[in-house]
């Protein structure tokens, strides 16, 4: 689960991670009343939305005057940002963070994610800050120092000053910085994160550790632990196919493809969708039903593949284990005459009650196509949205 900067803030104020005084707004006379209780002449007007890329889209600006910052806000709610993470479409700005300025030294970028090939958690920590850091991976990966936590001690101080002497500081700002990388750690893994990010961390001219922006992602199967961090999701940075989706227990993402799927086991649904590739083809979405879908699960899935309206065939592909192919065949019947079903499909089944899967298939009186297995699946699934 994603949330806003200013909530990350938030989270961190209460671990003891020094953050610059803000206020939200939602309108333009909030933003100008939100400057006023901030110190000092002048402030940062920053969009609000899950992505980001927020700078060079037009979603940051700099205010020394109230009445800039009226100006700038006026501009950017209700604009839609366009960031290299929010895809074409972009994302429209609903809310605003009004901070106060800082006097800026240095620049850094300051990270933490689980390394699941060393099943470490990891700091990474660069002087090349306020950039996208995904570039400077690609073309200066020398500049990303990387740092893992021993689960068996998890933080201790050398970590911080390690990486506090790659990325250049000196003499007491190494003990600011490890204060700062200590609270870090410790939100990350008392609040189930899985990614923390600071892109910039700055150095102020008086010396402070300060994170100038914030990205907090959170493990969703975790959220039961957190009711306080679930109460931060906002719906309206969600596809709406998405949020009704977990209505049901279902995994959903919504894609930019013509071919809807419906697949139970996460893995099994990303072969899919390579295969439908493989073969020419784009996927419309990623689905897993999971292990233990009802009928009317698979049946609202149907409903939330076909309520997009670039779908122009269904591949069903299930391995029937817990899941048994019965109940997905009743659940693809009961979905198809329910909504009319006006699109071709294409149905893999294999597994547990397979034949009889098929058979209610086959008597549904519904038009569909049969595959043997997932090549053939994909093929015919792809060759159906070209009119073959």
């Amino acid at each position: 689960m994603n949330v806003h900067e200013y909530q990350a803030k938030d989270l961190m104020r209460k671990f003891g991670i020094k953050v610059l005084n803000g206020q939200v707004a939602k309108s333009v006379d909030e933003a100008v009343e939100g400057a006023k209780k901030l110190a000092g002449s002048v402030w940062v007007v920053k969009a609000q939305i899950h992505a980001g890329g927020r700078g060079k889209a037009g979603g940051v600006k700099l205010a020394k005057s109230l009445d800039e910052v009226k100006a700038y806000a006026h501009e950017i709610l209700g604009k839609t940002l366009v960031t290299h993470q929010t895809g074409p479409e972009g994302k429209k700005v609903q809310t605003l963070l009004i901070e106060e300025g800082c006097n800026i030294q240095k620049e850094y970028y300051l990270g933490i994610v689980l390394d699941r090939a060393t099943s470490k958690i990891t700091f990474m920590a660069s002087e090349e800050g306020g950039v996208e850091i995904e570039e400077v991976a690609h073309n200066h990966p020398e500049k990303i120092i990387k740092v893992a936590v021993d689960p068996s001690t998890g933080y201790q101080p050398y970590i911080g000053r390690k990486l506090a002497y790659a990325i250049g500081l000196k003499g007491e700002q190494i003990k600011e910085a490890n204060k700062f990388f200590a609270g870090l750690y410790e939100l990350y893994t008392n609040c189930d994160c899985t990614i923390a990010e600071i892109n910039p961390l700055v150095l102020t001219k008086e010396g402070q550790i300060i994170a100038l922006d914030a990205k907090l992602n959170f493990d969703e199967n975790a959220l039961f632990r957190h009711p306080e961090i679930e109460a931060y999701r906002d719906l309206s940075e969600e596809s709406a196919k998405e949020i009704e989706a977990s209505k049901y227990g279902l995994s959903y993402i919504e894609l930019d493809g013509n071919i809807g799927c419906l697949v139970n086991g996460a893995g099994l649904a990303m072969s899919t969708l390579d295969i439908i590739k493989l073969h020419g083809g784009t996927p419309a979405n990623f689905l897993d039903v999971g292990g233990g879908a009802t009928k009317e699960a698979v049946e609202q899935a149907f409903r939330i593949i076909l309520s997009d309206p670039n779908v122009k065939a269904i591949l069903v592909n299930i391995f029937g284990g817990i899941m048994k192919c019965d109940i997905i065949a009743e659940g693809v019947i009961a979905a198809a005459k329910a909504v009319s079903l006006n699109v071709p499909l294409v149905v893999r089944l294999e597994g547990t009650n397979v034949d009889l899967g098929k058979k209610m298939l086959n008597e549904s009186g519904l038009k569909i196509t049969a595959a043997n297995d997932l090549e053939d699946a994909a093929a015919k699934v792809v060759a159906a949205t070209k009119g073959a």
